[in-house]
């Protein structure tokens, strides 16, 4: 590994514990966001690169604990099916730190907004570019590019929790899920 990135990875690592007690501060909003839309009956999560994964765990914790049907999905192949989806009931939760990818991301965002689409964005603290798109918008920590999912993994985790309560989901024993799995 290069000498300089490996440094770069350590001195992020060192401060991403920092970075997620910040977080704790966005709670609030969350809730709030929460509030807003517990009783959505379907999510849309978009995400490229390193930002899909999440957008499919965002998705994931949201269908498993509070009974929601919720989509993962690369912002790329937006228009490959679930564009036909967006309307002014369907919120669409949008990863979108400040990286290579944010410009696309962003083209993306447009055309659910034109479509009607409720958005709900993440994105790097600083970034307003989203103003006049997007209806709700959590600034979280600037953060090596490579850490970027452990940020944004949870407010996904905390929306869906919060969500979940409002319902009166039981979030510790959610329905038909084990708590370990035992087959193969």
């Amino acid at each position: 590994m290069d000498p300089l990135l490996k440094a770069e990875l350590l001195q992020g690592l060192r401060e991403l514990p920092a970075h997620l007690e910040r977080l704790n501060a966005l709670e609030p909003k969350i809730i709030q966001w929460a509030h807003r839309w517990q009783d959505a009956t379907d999510f849309l999560y978009l995400g490229r690169g390193p930002c899909y994964p999440i957008a499919l765990e965002g998705a994931l914790k949201l269908k498993e604990i509070s009974y929601i049907h919720a989509e993962g999905y690369p912002a790329g192949e937006m228009k490959h099916g679930p564009i036909a989806l967006i309307d002014k009931t369907l919120p669409v939760v949008a990863l979108m730190p400040r990286d290579a990818h944010r410009d696309k991301t962003l083209s993306n965002l447009q055309e659910a907004a034109a479509r009607d689409g409720r958005i709900l964005a993440l994105v790097t603290e600083g970034d307003t570019g989203l103003s006049g798109i997007a209806e709700d918008v959590l600034e979280l920590p600037a953060v090596h590019p490579w850490l970027t999912p452990i940020v944004y993994a949870v407010p996904l985790q905390l929306l869906a929790y919060h969500i979940a309560v409002l319902r009166g989901c039981d979030v510790d024993q959610p329905r038909n899920l084990a708590k370990s799995v035992t087959v193969e």
